[in-house]
């Protein structure tokens, strides 16, 4: 993978997501442990999401090279949107909130991977260095908002 500063800031975000799913895997029932680190990870998912499309995604989308994969990434960031949503629906000490959970960790995980995996090496050769500049600023200028915005909205079509 590139060594450009975008394509860190996002797996350190990846890096930080696999260890918050990992806790919260490991929570019991409703409790406030389990509370708390949904929470948390909730934010950080739809504030990564958002900030990834606005500065990455958005640069992907204008490459007719890279467009197939920033739509690809796009559709599932609404995947785990959804699955955010449900989760929130769902009592918290249930096993089908369980149940959700481990699906959504799953689909994200394979996310992630895919996207250090694929997509962003394939970005890295397609990109300039001013692009890839360009780009961290904006996820970094990006990110702190969309945390703010995150703990007032909740995941769903409501959510602009």
């Amino acid at each position: 993978m590139a060594d450009a500063r975008i394509f860190k800031d996002l797996k350190a975000d990846h890096d930080r997501h696999r260890d918050m799913l990992a806790r919260l895997g490991e929570t019991q029932g409703d409790s406030p442990e389990r509370r708390e680190l949904f929470e948390a990870l909730r934010r950080e998912l739809q504030a990564h999401a958002a900030a990834e499309e606005e500065a990455l995604y958005a640069t992907m989308l204008a490459d007719p090279d890279l467009r197939d994969e920033a739509r690809h990434s796009v559709s599932e960031h609404k995947e785990i949107d959804d699955f955010l949503g449900e989760l929130l629906d769902i009592d918290m000490g249930s096993g089908a909130w369980l149940m959700k959970f481990k699906d959504m960790r799953h689909r994200y995980l394979h996310h992630i991977d895919e996207e250090e995996e694929e997509m962003f090496p394939t970005a890295a050769k397609s990109l300039s260095a001013e692009a890839e500049r360009e780009i961290a600023r904006t996820f970094e200028k990006r990110k702190p908002k969309e945390l703010a915005l995150a703990a007032e909205q909740k995941p769903g079509d409501e959510r602009d």
